[in-house]
């Protein structure tokens, strides 16, 4: 598994982990990039608003827009994103630990 906290130790930092969930804290800014990585079933919390691109493993791409106080289910996927937008990027990842299962809800971005 690509971990975010090694592609990327400059944008994400575990703030919490026992053997259920991960959760990490992600901060880039404008026009920055992130390495390709992988995400187990999370979910993610919005600390501000802001626009990404991210580009799955098979070179889709997808451009969000989310707003301050969302939070939404993020499929496991592997992807690399930008920060296509002029503020600051800063989410929660809650990452789960146990096994995916099939058919787990909508996604984010490119799975």
């Amino acid at each position: 598994m690509a971990d975010p906290t090694m592609t990327d130790p400059d944008k994400y930092k575990v703030i919490f982990e026992n053997d259920r969930v991960r959760v990490l804290e992600y901060r880039d800014e404008p026009g920055q990039k992130t390495r390709p990585h992988e995400h187990p079933d999370s979910v993610i919390y919005t600390l501000g608003s802001f626009r990404r691109r991210l580009i799955g493993s098979g070179g889709q791409a997808i451009d969000v827009t989310l707003t301050q106080g969302e939070a939404r289910w993020l499929e496991a996927q592997t992807h690399s994103g930008e920060n296509i937008g002029d503020t600051p990027t800063h989410v929660l990842f809650v990452e789960l630990k146990e096994p995916t299962r099939p058919g787990g809800g909508a996604s984010l971005g490119p799975a």
